[in-house]
């Protein structure tokens, strides 16, 4: 199923998350960013990252897992529509103290103190995605936004092959 994005003539915010499919039913818990942290909430914060578009879902998972996981365990591509448009704050690059947090590296403890705060103000954050400079995330913490979204569909995720050929000989 090809969902067009708004600028392209869609009428759907979708948010959009790879996960590995033995994870896929809680897709929405924000499980692990709760046990770890990440780039926008400390641990103990279950944010739940998504993206606006499967590419850059796609990117920000085989930025962490590399392409060999992503070919050959088990993934499931999930898109949600956020059903309440005016719940989404879009930041702006300027807003951020430190123009590095949208820099690829570790997060610093002031990012993640940041990111909790606009969690806990605001249902949805679309941010600028560290991995790709023009592409968005958007990230929420479930029981916050719980009635501003729906499950859209979930389906099989398949990695073009190309993106993990074999070694040269």
């Amino acid at each position: 199923m090809t969902v067009l994005p708004i600028a392209l003539g869609g009428s759907e915010l979708v948010a959009w998350r790879l996960d590995q499919t033995a994870y896929a039913a809680t897709w929405d818990s924000g499980e692990g960013a709760y046990r770890v942290g990440g780039r926008w909430n400390s641990k103990g914060m279950r944010a739940v990252y998504c993206s606006i578009d499967p590419a850059t879902a796609i990117l920000e998972v085989a930025v962490h897992k590399g392409f060999r996981a992503l070919d050959t365990v088990h993934h499931t591509l999930t898109a949600a529509v956020i059903t309440d448009m005016s719940a989404v704050h879009v930041i702006d690059p300027a807003e951020l103290p430190n123009p590095n947090w949208l820099r690829p590296g570790i997060p610093s403890a002031g990012q993640q103190a940041f990111g909790d705060d606009l969690l806990r103000r605001h249902r949805f954050v679309a941010i600028p995605s560290a991995v790709s400079a023009h592409s968005w995330n958007l990230i929420f913490t479930a029981s916050q936004a719980a009635s501003g979204y729906t499950l859209k569909f979930q389906e099989p995720f398949s990695l073009d092959t190309r993106l993990h050929p074999p070694p040269a000989r």
